[in-house]
């Protein structure tokens, strides 16, 4: 049989080749899909009408998709992420008090900045000096952070009377509703089903309907919606762009998106001399999102589900742009999916994110210790870019007391410094 020409990686493929890529794309599609659901409940908490924001984190991954397809001919799927999207809300717009409009534009500045650093030498120069423990604590101090806004979610926890946090009630039906939910995720999980998590959230929705438990105002998800989706787009306020706290704001979402993009990209992709234009790829995703209206586009870790099932060019990631495309027309079904059957779904992906601990190295204190305040302050201040601040910060010092001054890049003295000038300056508000 003559062999089959394909667009993907310039080599000749065999029809075989194809319907793998064509499986990982589907399979990478299952594994992220529930993000669809979870990233516009995330932004709603920002004030962001979560029936038209869902249309922007479809088009955006659709997007994102199609540029590592036919760009960078990567198997990563891009879709706004877990992580980015709780900076955007919970640090930028509750915790800033900033309007999510002026939260676009830090994105839209933000992914200048990433763009810029991708397509230029420094890419390599940050890459070489920011060390792999700073790394692997932004992602899982991330991740933690996601359990607790999972946790909260699932009532598991709430403020305490005499401490900080507190169980919740277990006979609460939205708390017992949201751990079947974490249970029956973990087990679809663990026996490596496809979509698992996409099914946990559909099972656990269908239970909550049939024993009428609600937790929260029902949203108008409609196709018709889409009519007004135009009212998204473009909606950047840059009225206080020299403002200190939009200036901030900019700085940590960049070292964000530009570290966990680098270090996931660094960790999963098979063919690493695609990094190059998969990081550029991603990094001008990041710029259309924020123009289509959500949070920022990052590579999804889910992509390592498609990877292992043997996706290696960029037609897996162009199968599930199409599959992206064609869940425009279930988006009504979203509209009964309680938020206990999101936050099993949120805990697994922040206990997932906090493997990359296992690359840091405990043994060495001035190496953990940092990443330790990274990992922990980011949950507890309820802040990432909080958290990232100390840990940048602390590395150098604590190198400088362990007498290694000189293991340390110098452009890791110049972001500690940066750092300690966001706490400085943080500190008058």
């Amino acid at each position: 049989m003559q062999a089959k020409q394909s667009i993907f990686g310039g080599v000749l493929r065999e029809r075989s080749a194809c319907q793998r890529e064509i499986l990982a794309g589907i399979t990478a599609f299952f594994a992220i899909s529930y993000i669809i659901i979870v990233n516009p409940l995330i932004l709603a908490d920002a004030g962001m009408p979560a029936e038209l924001s869902v249309f922007a984190t479809i088009f955006s991954s659709v997007i994102g998709c199609f540029i590592m397809a036919f760009v960078a001919d990567a198997p990563i799927v891009l879709t706004p992420g877990m992580g980015i999207n709780a900076f955007f809300t919970y640090t930028v717009c509750v915790g800033m008090g900033l309007h999510w409009h002026e939260a676009i534009a830090i994105s839209l500045v933000a992914g200048l900045i990433f763009a810029y650093v991708a397509c230029t030498k420094w890419s390599t120069r940050l890459s070489q000096a920011v060390p792999g423990s700073l790394k692997c604590a932004i992602t899982a101090g991330i991740g933690l952070f996601l359990v607790e806004i999972g946790l909260e979610k699932a009532q598991l926890i709430r403020a305490g009377t005499n401490s900080i946090i507190e169980l919740g009630s277990l006979a609460s039906p939205v708390t017992l509703l949201a751990l079947f939910g974490l249970v029956l995720s973990l087990g679809l999980y663990l026996r490596g089903v496809t979509g698992s998590f996409f099914l946990g959230i559909v099972i656990t929705s269908i239970v909550g309907a049939i024993f009428g438990i609600h937790d929260g105002a029902p949203i108008d998800l409609n196709l018709a919606n889409l009519s007004m989706y135009p009212t998204m787009l473009f909606q950047a306020d840059f009225s206080h762009l020299a403002s200190i706290p939009f200036l901030l704001a900019v700085f940590s979402m960049s070292m964000i998106m530009i570290f966990e993009t680098m270090g996931l990209l660094e960790g999963i992709l098979p063919e690493q001399a695609k990094f190059k234009k998969t990081f550029e790829g991603s990094a001008f995703t990041t710029m259309f999102s924020s123009l289509l209206g959500t949070s920022p586009t990052v590579a999804a870790a889910e992509s390592a589900a498609g990877i292992a099932s043997g996706g290696r060019t960029g037609l897996m990631a162009l199968t599930a742009g199409v599959l992206f495309a064609l869940s425009l027309f279930f988006i009504p079904l979203l509209s009964f999916v309680p938020q206990a059957a999101i936050a099993p779904v949120i805990i697994i992906t922040g206990a997932m994110m906090m493997q990359q601990l296992q690359y840091v190295e405990f043994n060495d204190f001035s190496e953990w210790f940092p990443a330790f305040l990274i990992v922990v302050l980011i949950p507890l201040t309820g802040s990432i870019s909080t958290g990232l601040a100390f840990g940048f910060v602390a590395y150098p010092l604590l190198k400088l007391l362990n007498r290694q001054a000189r293991d340390v890049h110098r452009l890791s003295w110049g972001l500690g410094f940066l750092f300690l000038m966001n706490l400085v300056f943080q500190a008058g508000f």
